[in-house]
């Protein structure tokens, strides 16, 4: 198919009246003017944002965790909350869940999500047999051809991603411990726990699921230092990487003061300190939060070429803290974005607080700019988006030549009412609208969203509903 657009961002900056070749999903040629028969987007045109940080089933108890709980809420007993509702889910409310879950993301502009997903069994904590709970036999087949049981959960989301036709890295967790120490895990994280082999195997399974479905991939998330021994997280690595050299590897990493305290008192190291000294980190590792880091560590990220999962609403809604995004862009720092909890389903959101937060901290303003880049808005979605690609290692992120199409359309009557010149555009959309301004939404050269709709919301949203009226009244 071919596009034409008055306006688009492409990698090296805004462009005007300009066409775009899509074949098989990609990118094969961008030209001046309209050619003819080329389809005419109905606004600026782009790229998708991708989401780095998502933990699906947690959209189903947004909402549910603001009453306060214990005198001093915090995100320890917040987790406790999540407890509760996970101990109820089963897989096809998992799928149900993530499905209206993508569908919200790709009306707001996200076309690619990283899955950190780690409700892996059975309600019990006991490992899913070869029956899904609906009574259905699951069809995935692991790489030594048995029923993959430690994947049920697994195929849950990527038929979710499959429905919804969003792009998916699914990032399987590895979770053994309760706390530093090989602490015993708590009855509430049963569900998580996998020994070593087991998540090995998982592993193998989720990639030969990923071979059934179209613009998937794998790596693995081990979920934290608090959850990992040293041991189990080089097994994990090795495997996945002789698997895919360049999996992505994701990591939940000094959000909370409490973490860098036990860890400290455990290890004798701050977190990334010792992740820096201990694992050979690349740029396939996305540090998720790395909310409480020093100066060392922030510079050992950079150095490693490593990534930052900052989840801006998450964390401010969690009370974890703020990553310093100044100093670590202005070291030429990789920054992604994500959505983690979901309190927020809006990358726009997201990175209007990643600017607001350090304009509160420095007591100033347009801080996320850049010599090369002077809007703040243009250079936050394009790093965000770039971050983001490279997070999840996946041909996104821009729109160039030989890059997937996965792209937003802006709607031009929403626009029109707020500074629109192209170096104003995306800081008016960001800073000064409180309309969605995305009308369409195209994954691998696909249509997924066009004037907002998506073609199985109101199915979607109707058995989302329903599980909430059943969850609430447990």
């Amino acid at each position: 198919m071919k596009l034409y657009a008055e306006n688009i961002l492409l990698k090296d900056g805004w462009a005007a009246k300009q066409t775009i070749t899509i074949e098989q999903g990609v990118i094969t040629a961008i030209e001046a003017g309209m050619i003819a028969g080329a389809e005419i987007a109905k606004g600026a045109v782009i790229p998708g944002m991708v989401n780095c940080h998502s933990h699906a089933f947690q959209r189903a108890f947004a909402g549910f965790s603001e009453q306060g709980s214990e005198g001093q809420d915090s995100f320890w007993t917040w987790r406790k909350i999540m407890y509760q509702f996970l101990a109820q889910l089963t897989d096809v409310d998992a799928k149900n869940i993530a499905k209206q879950l993508y569908i919200e993301m790709l009306k707001m502009g996200y076309t690619r999500v990283a899955e950190f997903h780690y409700l892996h069994h059975d309600i019990d904590g006991s490992t899913y047999d070869s029956n899904t709970s609906d009574g259905s036999t699951s069809k995935a087949i692991s790489s030594k051809g048995s029923s993959a049981n430690l994947a049920t959960m697994a195929q849950a989301i990527f038929t979710a991603a499959k429905e919804s036709g969003i792009g998916l890295t699914l990032l399987p967790v590895l979770y053994q411990h309760g706390g530093f120490g090989e602490k015993a895990p708590n009855d509430g994280q049963k569900r998580f726990i996998n020994s070593t082999k087991q998540f090995n195997q998982l592993v193998s399974d989720c990639f030969a699921l990923s071979e059934q479905y179209s613009n998937t991939n794998v790596g693995i998330a081990p979920h934290s230092l608090r959850a990992v021994d040293k041991a189990s997280l080089i097994s994990a690595v090795a495997h996945v990487r002789s698997l895919d050299k360049q999996a992505p590897i994701h990591i939940h990493i000094s959000e909370q003061q409490k973490e860098v305290d036990d860890c400290l008192q455990h290890y004798g190291k701050r977190p990334v300190q010792w992740l820096l000294d201990n694992i050979e980190l690349d740029k396939f590792w996305c540090l998720i939060h790395a909310t409480h880091i020093d100066e060392a560590e922030r510079k050992g990220i950079i150095a490693k070429q490593a990534i930052a999962g900052i989840c801006p609403t998450t964390e401010a809604n969690l009370g974890d803290g703020i990553f310093p995004t100044t100093e670590f862009l202005a070291e030429q720092g990789t920054i992604a974005i994500g959505s983690d909890s979901h309190i927020s389903v809006n990358p726009i959101e997201e990175l209007r607080w990643l600017e607001y937060a350090q304009r509160l901290i420095k007591q100033q303003r347009a801080i996320l700019a850049s010599d090369e880049q002077a809007s703040v808005g243009q250079n936050l979605w394009q790093q965000a988006a770039q971050g983001g690609a490279q997070s999840t290692n996946s041909n996104t992120g821009c729109l160039a030549v030989g890059k997937q199409a996965d792209l937003l359309v802006l709607d031009s009557d929403k626009t029109k009412l707020f500074a629109n010149a192209n170096q104003h555009l995306l800081d008016s959309m960001i800073f000064a609208s409180q309309q969605n301004p995305v009308t369409d939404v195209m994954v691998n050269g696909v249509w997924q969203i066009r004037a907002q709709q998506h073609a199985e919301q109101e199915q979607a949203s109707d058995n989302f509903a329903k599980l909430l009226v059943r969850l609430s009244a447990s």
